[in-house]
């Protein structure tokens, strides 16, 4: 089926969770200080992620008019931005950067918000016959090797050849928020590969107890979507037989129905991924985010000594037992 060369990422909320900073702006262009200690979009440290891993072309799937900012942000300087940054090595390279990244994108829009599932099927056409890495716009992946998170998945892609999902394993206690599965490990392979047997949408604790136990997962754990896919093009088959009937779950078209109804065609493998996932779609997930780029990045001492004094501070004036 190929090598992955696409890349699809949906950005097509409204980022409800971040109101009022995302009143006036998308969710996925609050900004983060990356690991190389340059202030960036959300937007583009994922972008980054898939460029890093292979990635050539791009997809971003947006709001009706949600295109906009992303366009205004990676697009090329005008004269007089250039005049500003003169001098300035650093920014105009950045800028160079930019302008690269806008030759790989492309910008598709879901019109009306149905769902997951209802936004990836409008890259049906942009993905055409070949496999492709799907994202989320709202999730930054820290790799805990020197191999990125979506190449982790891409690899185990390139030696399968079908669809595969990044997981990792989850206590249940947080079963709510993640797709999870049931699978068999293949063999003992780094990372550990498992054949997948069903996949459940935010199940409950005593559902999963019965019925997605995976062998060799630790007591009290599943495995639970990382947020980071490779599917062959015949997802697009599922998703819309589930469009065309009006399949849906808690009234929006969902990516996870059609998951299982690919597994149920096609092989379909989950792939252990060593990383973080890191949801900045939250207030509380975007302090995370930031915490962990800035420990992950070139800053890391300076950060981390500006951190343990205010805690220090902190624990003077209120000790955390009492907070």
């Amino acid at each position: 089926m190929g090598i992955v060369r696409k890349a699809v990422i949906t950005a097509a909320g409204r980022g409800t969770r971040q109101f009022p900073a995302t009143r006036s702006i998308q969710k996925e262009m609050l900004p983060l200080v990356d690991r190389d200690g340059v202030t960036k979009p959300t937007i583009q440290i994922i972008i980054e992620e898939c460029l890093a891993s292979g990635i050539e072309d791009i997809c971003i799937v947006v709001s009706p008019g949600g295109a906009k900012p992303f366009k205004e942000h990676f697009s090329r300087l005008k004269d007089d931005e250039r005049k500003i940054f003169k001098g300035k090595e650093w920014a105009l390279a950045q800028a160079d950067s930019l302008r690269r990244i806008e030759e790989r994108i492309t910008y598709v829009e879901q019109p009306t918000p149905e769902g997951y599932g209802h936004a990836v099927y409008q890259a049906k056409d942009f993905v055409g016959d070949e496999p492709f890495l799907l994202l989320l716009g709202d999730h930054v992946y820290i790799s805990n090797t020197k191999k990125r998170c979506a190449q982790q998945v891409m690899d185990t892609y390139a030696v399968t050849q079908c669809a595969v999902s990044a997981v990792q394993q989850t206590p249940d206690d947080h079963l709510h928020l993640f797709g999870t599965v049931k699978g068999t490990r293949l063999g003992q392979s780094d990372p550990p590969i498992y054949e997948v047997e069903q996949i459940v949408e935010k199940p409950s604790i005593d559902f999963a107890a019965e019925h997605l136990q995976t062998p060799g997962v630790k007591r009290g754990y599943y495995l639970c979507f990382f947020g980071m896919h490779v599917f062959p093009p015949t997802l697009f088959d599922c998703l819309a037989h589930h469009i065309d009937n009006n399949i849906r779950e808690k009234g929006e078209i969902q990516l996870t129905s059609s998951q299982e109804m690919l597994r149920s065609q096609e092989r379909y493998v989950a792939v252990e991924t060593s990383g973080e996932r890191l949801d900045m779609g939250v207030p509380l997930g975007y302090i995370e985010t930031q915490t962990a780029l800035a420990l992950s990045g070139v800053d890391r001492t300076e950060v981390l000594a500006t951190l343990l004094r205010q805690v220090a501070k902190s624990a003077a004036k209120e000790p955390f037992g009492q907070v």
